[in-house]
C-alpha cells in the first residue's frame, strides 16, 4: 500500500520558516518524481515545487522562488520542503505527490499527472 506522509506545518509569524516532510513507503520511491502543492481555502490546488528522479532537477512556482526549495533523500525516502520568508498569502494545506517517471530528469508540474498523493499539512501564516 502507497503512502505518503507529510508532517512539519504549523503556526508561524509572517517572516518565518518551517521545514515540511513528505515520507514515502509502499513504492519504489527513486523511480518518482516529486511534487507539492497547495490549496488555499477557497482557491484551486496549484503547483509549488517539483523534483526530479535523481534530484539534480528542481523546478518553483514563481510566487515560491528564492523563498523555498525542495529536495529529496532516496536513502530515506523522503522528499522536503523547506520554507522561509512566509507570507501570510502561504496559508494553505500543502500535499506532496508522487509521479511515476521514465525521465530521470523530468519534472511534473500539472497535478493531473501525478498518481499518489498525501493527506496534507496545514502551513498557516499570520500577519
Amino acid at each position: 500500500q502507497v503512502q505518503l506522509v507529510e508532517s512539519g506545518g504549523g503556526l508561524v509569524q509572517a517572516g518565518g520558516s518551517l521545514r515540511l516532510a513528505c515520507a514515502a513507503s509502499g513504492l519504489p520511491f527513486r523511480i518518482y518524481s516529486m511534487g507539492w502543492f497547495r490549496q488555499a481555502p477557497g482557491k484551486e490546488r496549484e503547483f509549488v515545487a517539483g523534483i526530479s528522479r535523481s534530484g539534480d532537477r528542481t523546478q518553483y512556482a514563481e510566487s515560491v522562488k528564492g523563498r523555498f526549495t525542495i529536495s529529496r533523500d532516496n536513502f530515506e525516502n523522503t522528499v522536503y520542503l523547506q520554507t522561509s520568508s512566509l507570507k501570510p498569502e502561504d496559508t494553505a494545506v500543502y500535499y506532496c505527490a508522487a509521479d511515476i517517471q521514465t525521465n530521470i530528469v523530468a519534472v511534473t508540474t500539472r497535478g493531473a499527472e501525478y498518481d499518489y498523493w498525501g493527506q496534507g499539512t496545514q502551513v498557516t501564516v499570520s500577519s
